[in-house]
């Protein structure tokens, strides 16, 4: 089941995965740009993004979670 739980998984799932990762790496590169051109700004609000990103990336693993247990008690 490990194995194929991609194919197999909810949109849901997909969606706040790449969600995730769209926003960390956005985060990142934000980070980088702030850090390097000296806008400090720029540079905390990055932080902020790569925490939504992180938030998202734990609901995908509770709905990762919540799907193995339901298919778990078939």
């Amino acid at each position: 089941m490990l194995n194929e739980f991609w194919a197999t998984a909810s949109t849901t799932y997909k969606v706040l995965v790449f969600s995730a990762m769209g926003l960390i790496a956005t985060g990142i590169i934000l980070n980088l740009v702030g850090n390097n051109t000296g806008n400090q700004g720029l540079a905390l609000a990055s932080l902020a993004v790569i925490g939504v990103g992180l938030i998202l990336h734990i609901a995908g693993i509770v709905v990762r979670g919540q799907t193995i247990r339901k298919n778990l008690k078939r």
